[in-house]
């Protein structure tokens, strides 16, 4: 049963308040999973979702799907030569854009309809806050309703981490990876501010569709929590595709460019050469954020000749001044600012949990330090009767942690003797979907050696995969990390293609406690680069 449609919103005049067994705040994927799971025990559940566009939550609709589905098309466009030309670079664009709105538009319908026509369940769009520990008012178009539930579930997951940076908000062409997904014409030139993996997907991605593609890392350090040798294949890997770096970068204002872009004024440390000039004594839209930077290393940036004098950066020296003791010090590190115009920015600075306007202190409910909602091993708030799953609750902001989340709550709701916790989750996977995908799970060698553990790292080039070389993608490398003594895997690291479907092998065998001869010996179907695992473990 719905009281809303995808297109329109209808409160029933009649009935302003409902009293159910459960209310859940968020359509993602621990809610909606466990709203139905409710629904076929016989409970009465209401699920409130602040936009009819979000029904089924955000890897549907904004995140991995969409994503995933637009990663594809680039890939595509670039094995079939369409990203060499401005013309087909648009029409590939402009197919990719059509394709992907098919796809979340029928997922989203699909996900509405799953719950929505149970009769058990009930769907209101509108924007839910509390209004006491068991009691909330959700805005809907035509007014409030007064949900009061003996239990609630917060599922309302995460939104873009914006910086404070003047002009972000306000300046044209200044996406978050949902805008930047939506666009109708594909920008000839991106900056990315941010190289975490989410932004690292959208650099892989718009420089196969033929993007050039510029990104900006306020530290020293790429990917500082991999292995270097992993940073620095996946690195190598971006800039064959053609994406620029430039590190120790920080935006300090964004401003619309005169061409009718976007002009950035950035602060680089650690050079040492040219004088200071302020952004806005260089001409609007004379930057080329693409051929202006080549690859930083370490704290040194070095730029690359243009046609036009302005088109350069401009630096400032180290200066020092004498001490108490008459000793040399050092003034702040040497800063040089220069301007970038490009055609479209992506903040993909991180995400952070969305707590915003749903006035959790009526509810007694608290919050991290880090702005989560805290929860204890079974998802518990500090108030009764209310849980919170999925990123909203700050654990790992993955799709399959929200719906192990539901697990953990299932698991005290239908009378379990002992519930599964978070506690009781093993050995979380990811993947990063770049040219050639990026999984990992476990530890790897930094890790390893930083608890102090007794290791062996194993190796080996994709190259020497037959099933590779036959797809023609033998780029890349695998490493896993197993403990000496006892043969248990420790960590995996595959930096390979179909990495996303091999790591899950990985993970199963560390999930089973099977020692690391248990993948080497394996017998596996061939050709296929899951049988790598054999001479990896070897």
């Amino acid at each position: 049963m719905s009281i809303s449609t995808p297109n329109a919103i209808s409160t029933p005049s009649t009935s302003p308040t409902i009293t159910t067994d459960a209310l859940i705040i968020g359509f993602g994927k621990g809610g909606k999973t466990l709203a139905a799971k409710l629904s076929a025990a016989g409970r009465k559940v209401v699920v409130a979702e602040a936009s009819a566009d979000m029904y089924g939550g955000t890897c549907i609709n904004i995140g991995c799907l969409p994503s995933k589905s637009l990663i594809l098309s680039a890939e595509q466009a670039r094995r079939d030569g369409a990203n060499s030309t401005p013309e087909t670079r648009e029409a590939a664009f402009e197919a990719a854009i059509k394709e992907k709105r098919r796809v979340t538009s029928m997922l989203r319908g699909k996900n509405y309809h799953k719950l929505a026509d149970q009769d058990n369940i009930t769907v209101i769009t509108g924007r839910a806050h509390f209004t006491g520990p068991h009691s909330v008012e959700i805005a809907t178009a035509e007014g409030p309703v007064a949900v009061t539930a003996s239990k609630i579930f917060i599922n309302t997951g995460a939104t873009p981490r914006i910086p404070d940076i003047p002009g972000i908000h306000t300046t044209p062409g200044v996406y978050t990876s949902t805008g930047l997904m939506d666009l109708d014409d594909m920008p000839q030139r991106l900056v990315i501010i941010g190289s975490g993996f989410i932004g690292l997907e959208f650099a892989s991605m718009f420089a196969d569709f033929g993007t050039a593609v510029t990104v900006l890392q306020h530290n020293a350090e790429f990917l500082p929590r991999e292995d270097a040798d992993v940073a620095a294949a996946i690195r190598a890997q971006l800039e064959a595709q053609g994406v620029k770096f430039l590190f120790n970068a920080d935006t300090k204002a964004i401003a619309p460019a005169a061409d009718g872009g976007v002009r950035l004024s950035v602060a680089v440390k650690g050079m040492t050469r040219g004088a200071s000039q302020a952004c806005d004594s260089t001409p609007a839209g004379t930057g080329n954020a693409h051929t202006d930077i080549t690859g930083a290393t370490d704290t040194t940036t070095t730029t690359s000749p243009t046609s036009n004098p302005t088109d350069h950066a401009t630096m400032s020296h180290v200066q020092t001044k004498p001490s108490d003791d008459g000793e040399p010090r050092f003034a702040e590190p040497a800063e040089a600012r220069f301007c970038l115009t490009t055609d479209a920015v992506l903040v993909a600075t991180g995400r952070t949990p969305n707590v915003e306007g749903l006035h959790l202190e009526a509810a007694g409910v608290e919050l991290t330090e880090r702005g989560a909602v805290k929860v204890d091993e079974l998802l518990r708030t500090t108030a009764a009767d209310i849980w919170a799953l999925g990123d909203v609750n700050g654990g790992p902001q993955h799709t399959y942690i929200s719906l192990d989340d539901y697990r953990v709550v299932w698991s005290q709701l239908n009378g379990s003797d002992r519930p599964y916790t978070v506690k009781d989750r093993k050995h979380v996977p990811s993947s990063t979907f770049l040219a050639t995908p990026y999984s990992r799970v476990g530890l790897n060698e930094r890790e390893a050696k930083a608890a102090g553990l007794d290791y062996v790292v194993k190796r080996l080039p994709v190259a020497a995969v037959p099933k590779a070389q036959v797809m023609r993608r033998p780029d890349g490398l695998m490493k896993a990390i197993v403990e000496r003594n006892t043969g248990r895997i420790l960590g995996a690291m595959l930096l390979s293609v179909e990495s996303h479907e091999v790591i899950n092998i990985v993970k199963l065998a560390m999930d089973l406690d099977a020692p690391a001869s248990t993948l080497r010996d394996m017998v596996f179907t061939h050709p296929t680069i899951a049988e790598a695992l054999n001479d990896l473990f070897a």
